[in-house]
């Protein structure tokens, strides 16, 4: 049973992109009544192509926990706790931030998993090993449409998945990708925790839905009493929340949010 009362949200951008990726999810839920962020990652804000082509000299010294902490100063300025919601690397980060008592509640998009919980799945290693290469250390990765296409945009074909590319992918911070390996990823799943909702696309290859069901069960494995959901979309990849098909996710997430 949850009863949530805030009236703010906050989109939670992942690695890869940056806020513009949340335009139509923004108005979407605007229109519901909802007062809706969706603040950008240092060294992230900006025109999409415009970050390709000169990209921030301080983007190298993001990391993980610079997400984590910008997104906490944003949040303690609000004037309520806000609902979050977040998708891929901010996934993890709504994680990481329901852990720190910083959302009424929290919904995973095809979330990256907190440290401990193992990735088995050979599309994960063959989609990210690539970015978090021990040998380039903390440089700029900048995507591929190649390799996007394998992550992100499989369920589309090529030509439209580079598109996507085009309007959306940003250089990344290798910096960030390593944080999630370190100890400051850590959720502790035996804490009470306020309502959670996990999502996952069925054809996600960078984070499987395997995987998102795994993070979803080790809550469920410590406490059955509180709140914790899991959804999977059939068809959907990575791309889930822009593909074809993305307002019946968020219409699923309103509802799960007002029930």
């Amino acid at each position: 049973m949850k009863t949530l009362k805030s009236k703010t949200i906050v989109l939670v951008h992942g690695l890869f992109v940056n806020n513009k990726s949340w335009e139509n999810w923004k108005t979407f839920f605007e229109t519901k009544g909802y007062t809706v962020y969706a603040p950008a990652n240092p060294s992230h804000n900006g025109n999409p192509e415009a970050l390709r082509k000169n990209i921030d000299p301080n983007l190298t010294q993001v990391n993980f926990v610079d997400v984590v902490n910008n997104l906490v100063q944003f949040i303690d300025a609000l004037p309520e706790k806000p609902i979050l919601i977040g998708h891929s690397l901010g996934g993890l980060t709504v994680q990481k931030l329901m852990d720190l008592g910083k959302g009424e509640a929290g919904v995973m998009i095809d979330g990256a998993p907190p440290q401990g919980v193992i990735p088995y799945e050979w599309s994960f290693w063959k989609s990210n090993f690539t970015v978090v290469n021990p040998f380039k250390g903390n440089s700029v990765f900048m995507p591929t449409k190649a390799w996007f296409h394998y992550t992100f945009g499989n369920t589309l074909p090529r030509v439209e998945s580079d598109k996507v590319f085009d309007e959306f992918v940003v250089p990344e911070s290798r910096a960030i990708a390593w944080g999630t390996l370190k100890s400051y990823a850590k959720i502790d799943f035996k804490k009470a925790h306020q309502p959670l909702l996990f999502i996952a696309g069925e054809k996600d290859h960078i984070m499987p839905a395997s995987l998102n069901k795994r993070n979803y069960e080790a809550y469920k494995n410590q406490d059955s009493h509180r709140v914790t959901d899991f959804k999977m979309f059939n068809g959907r990849s990575h791309f889930i929340c822009g593909e074809e098909g993305w307002e019946e996710v968020a219409t699923y997430i309103y509802n799960w949010i007002k029930n």
